[in-house]
């Protein structure tokens, strides 16, 4: 049992490092991503700093990087003697894995009109052929 509980662990540690990879996720962002992800009901910024033992503006801070990277979804609650809270959840994995998959492709695709481009910035067969006259 101990040998797949580390290997469930390793499979974590490069699935974060992927999301790190990816959107330049700071360790606290992480530690927040996995107590919503952990958590049974979407929790406030307030549970969520509880639960990673920081204080409520630092939690804040991980929570906006989680929403502008579209990881986490935000929902508001109202009180029906009116105002109102906001709750956090993990973003459906799937959407996340989609957005990943797009990045990677935009970036693949990125990278290849780049070496392209290298090539015929300094191609030097070009320059060392004869002149074509005629």
């Amino acid at each position: 049992m101990p040998d797949s509980m580390s290997e469930q662990l390793r499979r974590d540690m490069e699935c974060e490092g992927l999301l790190a990879c990816f959107h330049g996720l700071k360790e606290l962002d992480k530690e927040c991503f996995r107590a919503l992800v952990g958590a049974e009901n979407p929790l406030t910024v307030d549970e969520i700093a509880d639960a990673v033992d920081r204080e409520r503006s630092t939690a804040y801070r991980a929570v906006q990087r989680l929403l502008q990277t579209g990881f986490i979804e935000k929902n508001q609650i109202n009180y029906d003697q009116g105002g109102y809270y906001h709750v956090y959840s993990p973003t459906d994995p799937s959407q996340i894995a989609d957005d990943m998959q797009r990045m990677l492709n935009d970036w693949y695709a990125k990278m290849g009109q780049l070496i392209q481009e290298f090539e015929t910035k300094y191609d030097r067969s070009d320059a060392s052929a004869p002149p074509v006259e005629g």
